[in-house]
């Protein structure tokens, strides 16, 4: 058996088949095997990221939901979901606690927040890494918007016949919540989680944030066309996810401080985490049945805007048992 690593190193040499020619059936399985290995995995995973927004709708749908307002909130929340395991816990447990999986297997339950909490520090390069390949070039996609550009192209050289198909082709549709909502929460998240780890990574976040805002309400107030009106009922689920973050990142940093010199201070933390559980049950009883449920003055006001469109209409003979149960109304008697 010839060494793989002899194998490597005659594949950088230029013209070996020619000295050696019985080494070039090894150096080609070598070439295929390092594709594989290295760059099909990427295109795989980026092809799967693609398809799972769609992937999150039709389980939105399946689920019961109708309008599209509802089912990309249901989306934005499995895709927030995802997010959360996958880039950042899994980069975590992936990236230095799995260096440490003799101990990790091993060690306690109680012991496990300690472990990651020593790893939080070592992947702040990495995340900064990905904030700037995935979330500064995400908003420079934004602004150029090369695949509806593409699709424009496309449909104007194939499918546009008339002015009316030009303009279908032209529409810019409406933003996505779906993908967008949740990608902005991850790095809030990051930005509360290290924020007291390793500060170095918050201007990173600032400069994300900052392009995010001018580049989006750009593109909402001039390029895209809203479908729907949400009424901010996006907001609870905004607040969770605020709420989740404050209560991870706390955590986090309750594990790692565990692990310092400074190890008698961490159970101060612990009322911090029972405030920040206690503002979200009161926010949650207090605010969030103004977003779910309508309002009974807005739907009064609505009533009578539609009751005065008809002419010769007594409004208040209309409005006098609209809001009252079926039960309690006054109904005609029917004369047989």
């Amino acid at each position: 058996m010839i060494p793989i690593t002899f194998v490597q190193s005659l594949a950088n040499i230029e013209g070996i088949e020619k000295v050696a020619p019985f080494l070039k059936p090894l150096i080609e399985v070598h070439v295929i095997k390092s594709f594989i290995q290295g760059f099909l995995p990427g295109i795989v995973l980026k092809i799967f990221l693609i398809l799972l927004p769609m992937i999150l709708m039709f389980m939105s749908k399946f689920e019961g939901f109708v309008s599209l307002s509802a089912l990309q909130r249901r989306s934005a929340s499995k895709y927030y979901i995802f997010l959360l395991i996958n880039v950042f816990l899994g980069s975590i447990i992936a990236g230095t606690a799995f260096e440490q999986l003799n101990s990790f297997i091993h060690q306690s339950a109680n012991e496990i927040p300690k472990t990651i909490g020593v790893s939080i520090p070592m992947k702040a390069t990495f995340f900064i890494t990905y904030i700037m390949a995935d979330g500064w070039a995400g908003i420079a996609g934004e602004i150029l918007r090369l695949k509806p550009l593409i699709f424009y192209n496309l449909k104007n050289l194939f499918l546009v016949k008339t002015e009316k198909d030009r303009e279908k082709a032209m529409d810019p549709e409406s933003i996505n919540f779906a993908t967008s909502e949740p990608q902005l929460q991850l790095y809030f998240l990051l930005g509360l989680v290290y924020a007291a780890v390793t500060p170095f990574l918050l201007p990173f976040i600032l400069v994300f944030f900052a392009l995010a805002y001018v580049v989006f309400r750009h593109q909402i107030i001039n390029v895209y066309n809203q479908k729907y009106e949400t009424a901010a009922a996006f907001w609870p689920d905004v607040h969770g996810h605020i709420i989740t973050a404050l209560i991870i990142s706390q955590l986090l940093l309750l594990g790692l401080l565990s692990t310092k010199h400074t190890a008698k201070s961490t159970p101060l933390l612990i009322p911090l985490l029972v405030l920040t559980v206690w503002f979200h049950r009161f926010c949650k009883n207090r605010y969030e049945p103004a977003f779910v449920k309508y309002p009974l003055q807005e739907a009064t006001i609505k009533d009578t805007l539609e009751c005065a469109t008809e002419p010769n209409l007594d409004l208040k003979a209309c409005l006098r048992d609209a809001y009252a149960h079926p039960a309690f109304k006054k109904g005609d008697e029917v004369e047989i």
